[in-house]
């Protein structure tokens, strides 16, 4: 794809001749929006991918819905199975002995142990093929346990080893534990289905004098393809009659249109927006630059996919912590000579192994968390995202769209015998009729300074790659780039030429008001810089995290912008492709990288970072790669995703610290260490304490919700 450009563009004028056909043609990619998915994955050769999801533990591939109805049933079967089990009763001190009452928990504590206990066996099987053990393995193993254990206090009450209500409880809680788990992850997958929306589902074929609309998927090369105003170009190509202002924002993220003419290369997925052109077609499929990005993107997800939960990792060492101990156990106390009380102590040790806790630790801190987040305006679509933000080193911002507010405004009037306020309506009664982005900036900044009436304007017309013309109080204005000025041999007087220039080497598109042979006025244009930006990249170095800025403008303008919010590093002309290699360089050097984006271009750079941080008015293809999404455009939000990020690791450090520590007690007291001085920790009492844990840890994670998010109140605008 050919490198932007920075020097000035010559202002070009909307034309009307296809306006009737631009507004029939967005009418038909509404009507036929649904098929858009379908053809452009043939277009692109697209083809479907099993992916675990992120987080997802090892092979059980259950869903969040799966979780839910699972735990639902459960829960309502769990309930009498608690009131009727003996253990319970005979804590509670009461009795319930009515014909079959002793059946009630057994029947129910099975159904629950099969239905409920399904996606823990499934996912048990798949860890040990793996050989990594983890929470699905010691869930697996400590009902397997109670049930076997339960089933044999009915067929031999002496046992006392009646486990029903702690089996019930136990899978209902662990239930919960994955749903609220699951429900918080964000599927990846969905970003190459938006990239594939960007496509038509059909594109006009020229043949002679014809044009034939024909299927997306039918294009070939060497094909010559007719791509009206407001359309989008079919494949890659190049432009062999016409020319164009293409909108490519969402290949490139740069908001500025680029003039297209003959020999000119074009992009599929990108913008005709003010005249038709003809492209004849250079690649198809997964030749186009589009697919590249696609497969970009698919590659970078699958390299981000692969790390493990924090709670995986301490449900591992706990499998073989409980493992060993209920061995140990078992054979101590056959040593001393005691069968029965070998078999209870092992199977209260291999039980109470398996904390409720430490299967809430980790889901109700990102449940909570990602709710928190939900009200400060912070999508998290990744729990490993929200993870691993508190240890980044750097964030890389794009600049279009997410520092600057991706459309441009005049930042400085020049004039000469003119007030500025009159300059700006003589300009803005002309460019009132003008669609151009350019045209728009004129008439906002008139707007902004209505000092003076806007004088009314006759015959307008619109020169391509030129300006525009009209006729007002009797003389005719035109305003357009240099190009204008090169055209009609109008000198610009020193005190306009001199500024202009200066303005232009910082990046800045000139447009120039005429009067007749008169120049009086110049308009320096450029992408307006949010007002957040400088707080969030300030509060950002308050935290010690360094800032870095990507885009695909020319040094000067990406160096102007730098120096104005004190970047660290800034890297400037990178063509699409780029970016992702931009953040695997940063990576390389020791780095932790968060990137915010909202283009096509930034999806795989979004996916290829630690975390990937989409502004929420991006395009779908940005916000489906990233792990946290900002439904605002505020660059602020950055912090709000930091400090929840370290507020919630704290809470689940200490929820796992209790969890754990909790079975680093208790499981030594199961196993009876001090018997020998009379005290022995009672299956009953064990259950207890597991149930006081629990509730320890469902109290501690609610304390994030005093945690303040706000992007005003993290970094407040000077």
């Amino acid at each position: 794809m050919p490198t932007r450009h920075s020097a000035p563009a010559d202002h070009a004028g909307h034309e009307h001749e296809h306006e009737h056909e631009h507004e029939h043609e967005h009418e038909r990619e509404r009507e036929h929006g649904a098929s858009h998915e379908h053809a452009a994955r043939d277009q692109m050769g697209h083809s479907g991918h099993d992916r675990m999801g992120h987080g997802g533990h090892s092979g059980h591939g259950d869903h969040a819905a799966q979780f839910r109805d699972r735990f639902w049933w459960s829960l309502v079967l769990a309930v009498p199975v608690v009131i009727f089990s003996q253990m319970f009763g005979h804590i509670l001190g009461y009795q319930l002995t009515f014909s079959g009452a002793a059946w009630v928990s057994p029947v129910l504590g099975t159904v629950i142990f099969v239905y409920g206990g399904y996606p823990f066996f499934t996912g048990a099987v798949s860890e040990l093929r793996t050989r990594k053990p983890g929470m699905m393995t010691l869930i697996a193993m400590a009902i397997l346990v109670a049930f076997v254990a339960s089933w044999a206090t009915v067929i031999k009450p002496s046992l006392e080893l009646d486990f029903w209500w702690e089996l019930a409880l136990l899978i209902a809680i662990m239930l919960l534990g994955h749903w609220l788990e699951m429900r918080a992850l964000g599927a990846a997958s969905g970003a190459l289905d938006a990239l594939a929306a960007l496509l038509p589902d059909t594109a006009e074929l020229v043949r002679g004098e014809d044009i034939v609309e024909i299927p997306l998927g039918e294009i070939a090369e060497g094909d010559i393809v007719l791509v009206r105003s407001g359309r989008r170009v079919p494949a890659d190509g190049t432009v062999i009659d016409g020319q164009a202002e293409v909108d490519e924002s969402m290949i490139t993220g740069e908001s500025r249109t680029v003039t297209r003419g003959v020999g000119a290369q074009v992009v599929a997925g990108t913008v005709a927006t003010d005249t038709a052109i003809r492209v004849q077609i250079t690649a198809v499929g997964e030749n186009t630059a589009l697919a590249g990005i696609r497969r970009l993107v698919d590659e970078a997800q699958r390299s981000s996919s692969r790390a493990q939960a924090l709670a995986d990792r301490a449900a591992a060492l706990l499998f073989y912590f409980a493992a060993g101990a209920g061995l140990i156990t078992f054979v101590v106390w056959m040593l001393l000579g005691d069968p029965t009380d070998a078999i209870a102590r092992t199977v209260t040790v291999l039980v109470i192994a398996c904390p409720h806790a430490l299967g809430l630790a980790i889901p109700l801190v990102i449940s909570i968390s990602t709710e928190r987040a939900a009200k400060a305006g912070v999508l998290v679509k990744n729990r490993l995202a929200l993870e691993r933000m508190r240890t980044i080193d750097i964030v890389l911002f794009d600049k279009t769209g997410t520092l600057t507010r991706g459309e441009p405004a005049v930042s400085r009037t020049i004039t000469a015998g003119i007030d500025k306020a009159e300059a700006l309506q003589l300009a803005a009664a002309v460019e009132a009729s003008s669609e151009h982005p350019l045209a728009q900036a004129i008439v906002r900044a008139a707007d902004e300074h209505g000092t003076t009436a806007r004088p009314a304007a006759t015959a307008f017309r619109s020169r391509t790659a030129r300006g525009v013309e009209a006729t007002v109080n009797g003389a005719l204005i035109r305003v357009g780039g240099p190009r204008l000025l090169q055209e009609t041999g109008v000198v610009a007087p020193e005190s306009i030429s001199g500024p202009a220039a200066e303005a232009a080497a910082q990046g800045a598109t000139v447009l120039y008001l005429l009067r007749g042979e008169d120049a009086l006025a110049a308009f320096a244009l450029q992408d307006e810089i949010r007002p957040e930006s400088d707080a969030a990249i300030r509060a950002l170095h308050e935290r010690g995290v360094k800032v870095a800025m990507i885009t695909g403008d020319t040094a000067d303008v990406a160096n102007s912008v730098g120096r104005q919010l004190g970047i660290d590093e800034v890297f400037a002309e990178v063509l699409p492709a780029d970016k992702d290699s931009k953040v695997s360089e940063l990576q390389h050097r020791g780095l932790k990288v968060a990137m915010v984006g909202d283009g096509v271009n930034d999806a795989p750079a979004l996916a290829r970072a630690d975390v990937g941080i989409a502004i929420g008015a991006g395009t779908d293809v940005a916000i489906e790669s990233a792990g946290v999404v900002l439904a605002s455009s505020d660059p602020r939000a950055v912090l709000s995703v930091i400090e929840l990020s370290r507020a919630s690791y704290r809470k689940m450090i200490q929820n796992l610290v209790w969890a754990t520590g909790y079975n680093i007690i208790a499981v030594p007291l199961a196993a009876g260490v001090l018997a020998p001085i009379g005290f022995v920790l009672s299956p009953a009492v064990g259950a207890i304490l597991m149930s006081v844990s629990t509730i320890v840890v469902a109290l501690n994670a609610q304390l994030l919700r005093r945690i303040r998010l706000a992007p005003e109140s993290l970094a407040p605008v000077r």
